[in-house]
């Protein structure tokens, strides 16, 4: 491909990779036709390029806007570090955004915030107002000195307007305002983008810039977000209905005017799931029983009716699908109740139907929600006015608004209710929560896809596209897939046949054997540090007691302060990091060069299946029907557990230099077994050229194997250790 490609002007390294060199390609073509990209490419293969290049050539020509994203901190500091890089040979405007609650200097709440940014606004406006008109009488003084009456007359009614809009101000100046948004408006600013605009600069950096000169950093990004070439943001800028509308209007662009570039991508149906989830706890109704009982509107009673009804129904449903001593256990995290009921509704619909007496429920609701946002706008006028310190909310509007949908969705294909309870840490008290849980995650990526230009998703693990593109709402996307381009006589993949981890074997102590021994083999057949992943948490704490090695031996734990455990794990030479590949480390974390020669994923990593789980499954069944024989099972459970397994053997074999082995410890994974076990071996789930790679090896004979591969390449400092 020659170099006078447009868009290599934006790539900002001497040669791309030759697959990046035709992802770039493909890519710009498929955007030159609107369309999506499903895009994967094998890690540390330099997606985050084969994206970004192509689409700021596009946005320039067409006068577009580039909006790349991730969920993970890592990839956003790497977004930034390219996107420096290609302004120094490219010039680009850019900026990263982040979300309120992370640059506000005063820690306020997004309503808090809204009211005093409208009041600071109003002050402004005033005395500005007030500063000309002084201005102007000033000059009318001067002429009607000289001797012109019209003068005198004119400035007689200027002072009258000037005496109101002093008392004004005065009446703005007792309201809650911020001083910080007050010197954003107040101040020049030309400096503020001038630095901004010199480079990418993080949202630390504009939060200590601003701070140092008491401005809001937030309100300067949203006031200078419109023109840019590319802005870095946070999932949820985009995931979340409300906040999209809003961002985009920040940027001013329309959305058929917004390309959308979104990094590990294998996230975004959690992540919207998440963002389509609304919850209502007991605390909420209770709060909104106190604000009404000190209401004297008539439609009071109405509300207090439906919403006490429901707050009833609550308690009663846990209380009774809590069993004998399972109250006196519930701690400090939300843990889910079963409440579907074979009859029909959910339990808690059940009950709140069956105790409501009244007009009608949707009567009530309607009474509810009415004077519930005529009460949050008093809230709000109250606390512009500097009559309230806080800004208070609405909570019969929250909870009219939640039962409403609960009622009305709550049946619905794809929401599937639920009932929580957690015991408050300051009472010991146990109190309760409902949830509509969003089963299926289109309803949400799909109108976004529907309204943006086009979106580009690269992730190292979105095949099979088929499935991502059902589960996302994505129309006949174009897809891509580049596997590892290093040097394949620098790596092994090794699937050893130790005993499948069944829930029912893990405790058989001939299983537990099998496991530590090809483990303890893996490590000390090493030149370095070895990654272990297994299917919780609880198996990293088994196999830390059962491992027989010399090396030293870090575990990661829930809770844990991860990176610092990171850190030293990649300072030491000659090491095992035992974790969960639910965990954090199992995926947009780089283990380079000698940070980790082994990665060792073991056992089939299923997720637990609970409520949620099967519900999910259930739904995914029903929608996809048509799709195969289990669909439910292959696109909620299997594929999801498998894209996991191949993000945890994608920590190892970052560049062309790097080297290392890959080993999949179950027989699950082998080609002998998974012939010979059906729908339980997963080897057939792996794309082909990864099983092309794939070695099956004895268990007991993996340390020969992981010998001859590191004495091939000559990794081992010294005599190679002895089988």
């Amino acid at each position: 491909m020659p170099e006078t490609n447009g868009y290599m002007r934006f790539f900002p390294y001497e040669d791309p990779y030759d697959d990046q060199r035709a992802a770039m390609d493909r890519i710009y073509n498929a955007l030159s036709r609107q369309q999506d990209v499903l895009f994967e490419g094998a890690c540390g293969t330099g997606k985050t390029l084969s994206a970004l290049v192509p689409a700021l050539e596009y946005a320039r020509e067409a006068d577009k806007t580039v909006v790349i994203t991730t969920n993970v901190h890592q990839q956003m500091r790497q977004f930034v570090t390219e996107a420096r890089q290609i302004t120094r040979q490219e010039p680009i405007r850019s900026v990263v955004f982040k979300g309120k609650a992370s640059m506000c200097h005063i820690d306020v709440g997004f309503e808090e915030c809204q009211v005093l940014r409208d009041n600071t606004y109003e002050l402004v406006d005033a005395e500005r107002d007030r500063d000309q008109l002084e201005r102007r009488q000033e000059e009318l003084l001067d002429e009607s000195q000289e001797g012109d009456e019209r003068a005198a007359e004119a400035r007689s009614a200027v002072m009258d307007e000037l005496e109101s809009v002093e008392a004004e101000v005065e009446e703005l100046e007792e309201q809650n305002t911020c001083e910080h948004y007050y010197n954003n408006l107040a101040a020049d600013t030309d400096e503020f983008y001038d630095w901004l605009f010199e480079d990418v600069r993080t949202p630390e950096d504009v939060y200590e810039y601003a701070g140092e000169r008491t401005l809001c950093g937030y309100e300067l990004l949203k006031d200078g977000m419109e023109g840019v070439d590319l802005v870095v943001c946070n999932y949820h800028h985009l995931l979340d209905p409300g906040i999209r509308e809003q961002f985009f209007r920040w940027l001013d662009r329309d959305p058929e005017d917004v390309i959308t570039v979104f990094d590990e991508a294998h996230n975004v149906e959690g992540a919207a799931r998440d963002h389509a989830t609304r919850t209502l706890t007991e605390n909420t109704l209770e709060s909104a029983l106190d604000e009404l009982d000190e209401s004297d509107d008539p439609r009071a009673a109405a509300a207090q009716n439906v919403i006490g009804a429901f707050r009833t129904a609550l308690v009663e449903t846990y209380d009774d699908a809590l069993g004998f001593g399972e109250r006196e256990r519930v701690g400090e995290n939300w843990e889910d109740l079963s409440i579907a009921n074979d009859e029909g509704r959910d339990d808690l619909t059940r009950a709140f139907l069956q105790g409501y007496t009244g007009p009608g429920v949707d009567e009530d609701l309607a009474a509810a929600a009415e004077l519930g946002r005529e009460l949050d706008e008093e809230y709000e006028e109250a606390y512009r006015r500097g009559d309230a310190t806080t800004r208070t909310e609405c909570q019969t509007l929250q909870a009219a608004t939640f039962i409403s949908s609960w009622v009305d969705e709550g049946a619905a294909l794809g929401q599937y209710p639920v009932v929580s309870v957690r015991r408050d840490a300051g009472t010991e008290e146990v109190y309760g929560r409902a949830e509509l849980y969003t089963c299926i995650p289109q309803e949400v990526t799909g109108q976004l896809f529907e309204e943006v230009y086009a979106s580009v998703l690269m992730s190292a693990t979105l095949r099979p596209f088929d499935v991502m593109g059902d589960v996302l709402g994505l129309e006949a996307p174009v897809t891509m897939a580049y596997g590892l381009s290093f040097p394949e006589e620098r790596r092994r993949t090794f699937a050893a046949g130790t005993p499948a981890l069944f829930s029912s074997e893990r405790d058989d102590p001939d299983t537990q054997a099998a496991v530590a021994g090809a483990l303890s083999d893996a490590v000390r057949f090493t030149p370095g540090n070895t990654l272990v992943f297994f299917p919780s948490y609880a198996e990293a704490e088994r196999y830390h007691d059962l491992l027989d090695v010399d090396a030293t031996v870090f575990r990661d734990e829930p809770g844990d302060a991860v990176e610092d455990l990171r850190r030293e794990f990649t300072d030491s030479d000659d090491a095992v990091m035992l974790t969960s590949l639910w965990g954090t480390l199992a995926e947009g974390v780089s283990f380079d060069g000698d940070d980790a020669r082994t990665v060792v994923v073991v056992g089939v990593p299923y997720p637990h299946l609970d409520d949620r789980a099967k519900a999910v499954q259930d739904a995914y069944g029903a929608a996809f029907s048509d799709r195969g024989d289990d669909p439910g099972w292959e696109y909620a459970v299997e594929i999801p557990t498998i894209r996991k397994t191949r993000q945890a053997l994608g920590r190892v074999i970052r560049s062309p230099d790097d080297f290392g082995v890959r080993v999949l410890l179950d027989e699950r994974y082998t080609e002998t077994a998974s012939e010979e076990m059906g729908k339980y071996g997963v080897h057939d789930s792996f794309p082909p050229e990864e099983r092309e790679e794939m070695v099956d090896v004895d268990p007991t004979k993996l340390k020969f194997a992981m010998l001859n591969f590191y004495q091939g390449i000559g990794a081992y400092d010294g005599e190679p250790p002895t089988p």
